[in-house]
């Protein structure tokens, strides 16, 4: 196995009140002029704009505002950020948001120190060499964002979404209060779990060697998100029930759960879903939803035994000795979970009817147009890529 690497810096605070603590992590971190990046009026209504700001000031640190992300975040709302930056001499972002807020801060982040376009982070045209220090006051548990080297981009034009991985873009501080998910419509809610569990689940899809004590931890963390997930959309404010699923989504995507794998993950099922997303603007985790088990029957057979280690691990379903069977069963117990949160499990769901001309195009554009192939546990390539879409439909 090769060495393997954990890197964590993100200081977390965690619980009730946490942003209180906002000002003077802040100042901790010598900020002077602070860029506060949010989404939606949400914030603004319920008096946490004005409170963040408040708590900032009282800190004699200047404020700027930046609100308007969407889900799948926007390349020209980035632009219009690092222009902001660049103007006024800011020198911290803070996101308020979850998923789409974070990384948008973390792109302008790369975009104000950097004298080209963005965007060229995101089309592989450059790599990150630095980044301005970011954190956040988390409102959604979902992507994970809070803790991961990832931020993810959509071009509006062409509807491209893209990822920019890299330790510079990690935050400094994620005050995470669960209260604030309180508030989180149904959907939302459904889709951010399985959101949190396909960051685990395309680390834990991998054929080769894996840590026991990782495989454990993971099935551990899927586990709790099985048990707390429906308590949290049948009692939106059970605070245990969203402590656990926000604390699951900050350990899902923060590397935790691949240590010393014989790889980072699979994640051919996110890369499709980011086509799929980018075209018809879907939520990340139901776009996931309506492709993993359609993924997951094409490739099984690779190595169905890890398939029936997760039914067993996950779902509780005792093995029968038919390893072929023992999978298809636990991909169908997925399949029903992610139903019963209310999520698509086909593309169909959404009510998208897909032609031949959109299969292609998803299928071109998930391997960079003929530059690369998708997936650790098979590789896909284009045919394969279309076939997995096709079944989805």
């Amino acid at each position: 196995m090769a060495v393997a690497g954990y890197y964590t810096p993100t200081h977390v605070l965690f619980g009730k009140g946490a942003e209180e603590e906002v000002g003077r992590e802040l100042k901790k971190e010598g900020a002077t002029k602070v860029l506060v990046h949010y989404g939606s009026e949400r914030i603004r209504k319920t008096g946490l704009l004005d409170k963040v700001i408040s708590l900032i000031k009282a800190e004699e640190i200047e404020v700027f505002t930046l609100g308007g992300v969407v889900p799948n975040p926007r390349v020209s709302l980035v632009r219009k950020g690092v222009e902001m930056v660049k103007e006024h001499g800011i020198d911290f972002i803070l996101a308020i948001g979850g998923g789409s807020v974070i990384d948008s801060s973390k792109a302008i982040a790369y975009g104000g120190v950097y004298d080209g376009d963005v965007w060229d982070f995101y089309s592989q045209k450059a790599v990150p060499k630095a980044s301005m220090k970011t954190g956040c006051i988390l409102t959604m548990a979902a992507a994970g964002s809070e803790m991961s080297d990832s931020s993810v981009i959509t071009n509006d034009e062409g509807g491209l979404k893209r990822g920019c991985n890299t330790d510079y873009c990690r935050l400094r501080f994620a005050l995470c209060n669960p209260e604030f998910t309180y508030s989180l419509p149904a959907y939302q809610t459904g889709a951010a779990i399985v959101d949190i569990m396909m960051h685990t689940m395309e680390r834990y899809f991998v054929k080769g060697e894996t840590l026991s004590f990782t495989d454990n931890m993971a099935t551990a963390l899927l586990r709790t998100v099985v048990q707390w997930g429906p308590v949290a959309l049948k009692e939106p404010e059970n605070y245990e029930a969203r402590a656990n699923i926000m604390w699951a989504s900050s350990i899902s995507h923060n590397g935790f759960t691949a240590f010393g794998n014989c790889a980072r993950g699979d994640w051919a099922c996110h890369q499709m879903e980011h086509e799929l997303s980018g075209m018809f603007d879907v939520a990340h985790g139901a776009g996931l939803s309506a492709i993993w088990a359609s993924w997951g029957r094409y490739v099984y057979k690779e190595e169905p035994s890890r398939f029936v280690s997760f039914g067993r691990d996950v779902f509780g379903l005792a093995p029968t000795g038919d390893d072929d069977a023992d999978a298809l069963r636990a991909i169908a117990a997925t399949e029903e979970f992610f139903r019963s949160l209310g999520m698509p499990v086909r593309i169909s769901d959404f009510g998208i009817s897909l032609t031949e001309e959109q299969l292609e195009e998803l299928s071109v554009k998930a391997t960079f147009f003929g530059k690369r192939t998708l997936g650790q546990f098979m590789k896909l390539s284009h045919d394969e890529i279309k076939d997995i879409y096709r079944a989805a439909k």
